[in-house]
């Protein structure tokens, strides 16, 4: 082997050496997992899943709505998407919201669990046990990934229709500023088809390990809670144009933004200030103070 070849393939022994141990250490892991919950299939994909994705949207919620109702610490202030909106939140609304979405998770979620498990590929123990190679994680995600932009991107803008709109969808615009906790306030039947569905079906139709399945809820339902929360905070997900959604109405449908380009949805929003914000800040420096306003924040759209 010539020493051309013998430098260029060091640093490839070396990542396989590893990922190598990277991958025993979390098989390690997982093996404990499931040595406390058990590898029972139904019991992971059903009940685990509820307990797991239920756990993860109240942690999250939880810390962002106690910003909220004692708007502390105060300099979480600055990163205020739409400044003095929920300062405090209203309480009233905070518990109507809070009965809704357990009502969803209950109600429309594990129904959904139940149908989605007996649609997969069925997974034994064994199966269940052995973790998936990091390539069949990245094309099981990018699976997921384009298929809740499709789902949602249209199932979204189906519920701004004008014959159906005051029946579903006008129930999660109550909130033009929403908060974390709003991600899933919202009608049952908007829930199950333009929250759960867009997120679901990905993991039917690339038959992931459930761990696969977990990461992709993770990731899923963190960003919603982000990009609901009004607040643009460093290293997080940009909440910009959702929260621009929730302002004008009629722009921003999507998750990515990627069908937006591509129908024009997003064309008031490109022009706006809250594009310029648009980007996962990686300093300190609210994106409010960076990108100031001229004229004020701007209007809601009638």
């Amino acid at each position: 082997m010539s020493l051309g070849v013998e430098i260029f393939d060091l640093p490839a022994r070396h990542f396989r050496v590893f990922w190598g141990a990277s991958g025993d250490l979390w098989q390690s892991l997982w093996d404990r997992l499931l040595d406390i919950t058990g590898d029972d299939p139904l019991r992971l994909w059903i009940f685990g899943t509820l307990v797991y994705t239920m756990a993860l949207y109240w942690t999250i919620g939880s810390i962002y709505t106690l910003f909220d109702v004692t708007n502390q610490p105060a300099f979480l202030r600055r990163y205020k998407v739409q400044p003095g909106t929920n300062e405090p939140v209203d309480g009233n609304s905070l518990r109507r919201v809070i009965r809704q979405v357990l009502f969803n998770q209950f109600f429309t979620g594990l129904p959904l669990l139940f149908g989605m498990y007996h649609a997969i590929t069925p997974q034994t123990p064994q199966m269940i046990r052995q973790l998936p190679t990091f390539t069949a994680v990245l094309w099981q995600l990018a699976v997921c990934i384009v298929i809740e932009e499709l789902g949602f991107y249209y199932s979204h803008r189906l519920l701004h229709h004008g014959r159906i709109y005051k029946f579903i969808h006008k129930q999660h615009h109550e909130w033009t500023a929403p908060i974390a906790i709003t991600a899933m306030y919202s009608h049952p039947l908007e829930n199950l088809v333009s929250n759960l569905l867009p997120i679901g079906v990905g993991v039917w139709a690339s038959g992931c390990h459930i761990s696969v399945a977990w990461l992709w809820f993770t990731l899923a339902i963190s960003n919603t809670l982000h990009v609901h929360s009004g607040y643009h905070l460093p290293l997080l997900p940009s909440p910009e144009q959702h929260d621009y959604h929730h302002l004008k109405f009629n722009q921003c449908f999507g998750v990515l933004g990627v069908l937006d380009w591509l129908h024009g949805t997003n064309s008031m929003f490109m022009s706006s200030k809250q594009a310029e914000r648009d980007y996962i800040m990686t300093k300190l420096t609210p994106v409010r103070e960076v990108h100031p306003d001229k004229d004020g924040f701007g209007k809601k759209s009638k």
